[in-house]
């Protein structure tokens, strides 16, 4: 069943933003995100949190200061998504800029798993890295800090993801997430830590006398790959994310950007100019996740960091393959998932656990989510690993939270989970093979039992309806103009409509023809076969669709009451 709710928001505010200039849908979705004046939607970079706020900034910048001054080699160690690529980019060329002697290493997902482990470090201490700076990784790397302690190797942790009860012996932590942080975004991507800490090292340079106001680096030339790894990671939008989101597309739509961004959006036929927040998500992350997923993150790295436009389109042509090689397992394993479901009762279920042995590890996380979306369930899709071992990645919905019930299965059912990690809507595990049943049967015991049971129920949240009247281009336009993203969802409107054509076209999408209080609108449902009803409730996003040279008006659904 999937029920519509309306947003609330304030009438006087909603007053406000019209006299501001807003039209009065746009006004009423910004007062439902809590936007109370246009101040609060500008990009102003004095409006940025001061990087000393950060718990363990002021520390990470003093143990990096004295190392860059000592001629130490820094090893920066990455993970293998968009936010852990952007991540190490802004790390490497960041410290490079003021200095360093640094250089980095991603692990292969396949061999040594995921964040610093004991391997990776004898691996950094074979290449003679002095300190190590883990980016996007580490709260979970117990085992690997001791053993750079152990070498005479000190690390720093740059990471945001939610930390366990012990916390890794490193010489530093900075994590927003981290006990005691009283740091007011939570929300920053492992890129924004990294990015806080170079703007803490630069002001310990200043106070060292290394740099002054002007002869500093200009680490806002960086804003940029911190604005995509910021989205690509999917965290909310709050006013500290906005600002390095809005100022990272202005940089790029101005053509300002780095060698690789602008070859990636260019592979893409994407133009820079008009570059959007949905860009970053779906166009250009999935480019350089692919290497992670499907090989080594090497490729998007030096594509990030590449200092010419040579270079860069060479390492942006390799990302664009290994996309292609995505699209075509995803579509395999997809078909794969449904023939699964298609033996389970999902209404009975609060959970889904799938695996089939022929699944690429890399491209699990992708059908959980895909998964997620159309059951509405907590998903965790499974692909055989090493040694009998198989390795999740799981996908949740609002009210559960995954890492969370992953800790109370390890509670629950001591000795299943060997290894977990993650957040509240996405994390990843390792099991045994024979353990795979069991595991299923704890996972959906905790679930239901920690959850309450409305959760399952899909809730629709919108932002009332527009009159056909205030369907415009220039609606569309206002809209496009604002940055949306995670905990600042784009409008989503709902109408009754009458529908009065509809057909499937080819790769399964649903086109209709729809009437409206006696205007008629074009519809698209993306991945959907089935019809919709001749009266129907619809949540739409209004958006311009340009064919042949004409643009018009499309109303793209996204949810049908029911």
């Amino acid at each position: 069943m999937t029920r519509f709710i309306t947003r609330d928001y304030s009438p006087a505010i909603v007053g406000h933003l019209m006299d501001e200039g807003f039209s009065e849908p746009l006004a009423r979705v910004l007062a439902a995100r809590g936007i109370e004046s246009a101040d609060d939607l500008k990009p102003d970079w004095r409006a940025m949190l001061p990087p000393l706020s950060l718990m363990g900034t002021t520390a990470a910048a003093r143990i990096l200061a004295d190392a860059i001054e000592a001629g130490k080699r820094i090893m920066v160690i990455a993970d293998y998504d968009c936010d852990g690529a952007t991540a190490c980019a802004v790390a490497l060329l960041g410290l490079r800029e003021m200095g360093a002697t640094v250089d980095y290493l991603v692990p292969d997902r396949f061999v040594y798993g995921y964040g610093l482990t004991p391997e990776i470090v004898e691996l950094a201490a074979s290449k003679k890295a002095d300190l190590i700076l883990t980016v996007d990784n580490g709260m979970a790397s117990i085992d690997g800090v001791e053993k750079a302690k152990a070498l005479g190797i000190e690390v720093i942790i740059t990471d945001h993801h939610l930390p366990a009860e012990k916390l890794p012996a490193a010489a530093c932590i900075v994590n927003p997430n981290t006990p005691g942080c009283d740091f007011p975004s939570k929300n920053l991507a492992g890129v924004g830590v990294m990015f806080y800490v170079l703007m803490a090292l630069r002001a310990e340079f200043r106070a060292r006398g290394r740099f002054d106001a002007a002869n500093q680096p200009r680490l806002d030339a960086l804003v940029d790959l911190v604005a995509l790894g910021t989205v690509a990671d999917v965290v909310k939008l709050d006013r500290n994310n906005r600002i390095l989101v809005q100022q990272g597309l202005a940089k790029v739509r101005r053509g300002h950007t780095h060698p690789g961004l602008k070859a990636l959006f260019e592979i893409a036929g994407r133009p820079s100019a008009q570059a959007r927040v949905r860009d970053f998500g779906f166009v250009i992350a999935p480019r350089i996740n692919a290497a992670g997923r499907l090989d080594l993150m090497t490729a998007g790295i030096e594509c990030l960091i590449s200092r010419t436009d040579d270079e860069a389109q060479h390492y942006a042509k390799i990302l664009d393959d290994y996309n292609r090689q995505r699209r075509e397992l995803e579509l395999d394993m997809q078909w794969d998932a449904a023939m699964l479901l298609n033996k389970i009762d999902v209404t009975k279920r609060h959970t889904l656990a799938l695996f089939e042995p022929t699944w690429h590890q890399g491209i699990v996380g992708l059908v959980a989510s895909r998964v997620k979306e159309s059951k509405h369930r907590p998903t965790i899709a499974f692909a055989n690993a090493a040694d009998g071992e198989m390795k999740g990645s799981g996908r949740s919905i609002e009210g559960v939270h995954l890492r969370d019930m992953l800790d109370l299965v390890t509670k629950k059912a001591p000795g299943i989970i060997k290894k977990f990690g993650g957040h509240a809507m996405a994390a990843g595990l390792t099991i045994d093979a024979h353990h795979f049943e069991d595991f299923s049967r704890a996972f959906e015991s905790v679930v239901t039992e920690n959850c309450d049971e409305e959760v399952f129920e899909r809730h629709v949240y919108v932002d009332g309806d527009l009159a056909a009247r205030d369907i415009t281009p220039a609606l569309v336009e206002a809209i496009n103009g604002q940055i949306w993203g995670q905990g600042f969802l784009p409008p989503l409107f709902a109408n009754e409509f009458k529908v009065l054509h509809q057909t499937v076209l080819k790769g399964g999408h649903l086109k209709l023809m729809l009437e409206m209080q006696g205007a008629r609108f074009s519809g698209i449902f993306f991945r959907r076969s089935a019809q919709v009803p001749d009266v129907a409730r619809l949540a739409y996003r209004p958006e311009i669709n340009e064919w042949m040279g004409q643009k018009s008006i499309q109303l793209v659904i996204e949810q049908v009451e029911d």
